[in-house]
């Protein structure tokens, strides 16, 4: 099946290096050259913002989901072509798993981690089986990637991590391995 929408993680904040910044804007470029639909948390706030105005800006469709109690503190995204306001987090990430072929994972905080942990979990049950691309700018996830081989050498993980998890570390190169 030919991918129609990614959903993007990422922080609401921008984070110290430029890298993050750089790569979200070419994520955006790109997802809105190969005719993606984004799907994203709503803000207009951090790398969030930056993912969807680079969307907008190429000619891109995009659609913001953000819960209620957020939508004053993610500073929610007025110009985007579709706008979700659910009741809750849970809410949030269950139509943004819905409204997606696959996720793609930036820098980002507590949240980023949350959304990224809950898509493994619901691969690994088979609730769905969507791939999850993790874009390691500047080596920002090659800990959490350490950490993960280890789950897998001491046997707490039912498939192999490359079956659930693809890391890169680059738009491009992510793009490469989408397509």
């Amino acid at each position: 099946m030919a991918l129609q929408s990614v959903a993007v993680f990422c922080g609401s904040r921008l984070g110290k290096n430029i890298l993050f910044m750089k790569h979200a804007a070419e994520l955006g470029k790109l997802i809105a050259v190969l005719d993606l639909k984004l799907v994203y948390g709503g803000g207009n706030k951090g790398l969030m913002g930056i993912v969807a105005d680079a969307v907008l800006e190429n000619g891109g469709k995009v659609l913001g989901v953000i819960p209620k109690v957020l939508v004053g503190l993610e500073h929610q995204h007025e110009g985007l072509t579709d706008l979700a306001i659910v009741p809750d987090m849970l809410s949030r990430k269950k139509l943004m798993y819905e409204m997606s072929d696959a996720a793609i994972v930036l820098p980002g905080g507590f949240g980023t981690l949350d959304e990224l942990f809950e898509m493994l979990t619901w691969n690994q049950l088979k609730i769905h089986n969507k791939k999850i691309y993790i874009l390691n700018s500047a080596g920002f996830y090659t800990h959490l990637l350490n950490h993960l081989a280890l789950l897998q050498k001491e046997d707490f993980l039912y498939e192999p991590l490359k079956d659930r998890i693809i890391f890169c570390e680059n738009p491009v190169e992510l793009f490469n391995k989408l397509a």
